[in-house]
């Protein structure tokens, strides 16, 4: 009687242990989904400046958030879980910036000059581990 006890035992803990890694696994899934919609909107569509800038902070709000470190430049350090980078690529000197030196620099002197400028989501990485989104790469496409 003992022996099976043990053993029914045993098989209700590995019946939750997996009930468990399943549901967890599952609401990881999700997180990760609602959280990169709100950048997979932007694939591939036009937007102008102003909209730029509210997703470049969004970006560097969830990297403050999620507590992402970074360099000595004050870029943030792309960290295989939650962290996210965006690029912005200029037509007027052909240069890539980064969101942090447009944040650090001044969002409101970049919608001064750039609000009716459009912009195009030409890129998008994910993190392998957990398939969020690692960077997004805008650039210019009108001047």
């Amino acid at each position: 009687m003992k022996k099976l006890a043990i053993i029914f035992l045993v098989i209700i803990i590995v019946i939750v242990g997996i009930s468990y890694l399943y549901l967890n696994f599952k609401a990881n899934y999700h997180t990760a989904q609602r959280e990169n919609k709100q950048f997979e909107s932007y694939d591939g569509q036009e937007i102008y400046g102003a909209e730029l800038t509210t997703i470049i902070n969004k970006a560097m709000d969830n990297n403050k958030n999620n507590e992402v470190p970074k360099d000595d430049k004050g870029k943030y350090i792309d960290n295989d879980n939650n962290s996210i980078q965006i690029k912005i690529k200029m037509l007027d000197n052909d240069k890539m910036y980064a969101m942090e030196t447009l944040y650090y620099g001044g969002m409101d002197k970049f919608v001064q000059y750039y609000n009716e400028i459009k912009f195009k989501c030409t890129k998008i990485e994910y993190h392998t581990v957990t398939n969020k989104v690692k960077y997004m790469l805008f650039e210019q496409i009108t001047q």
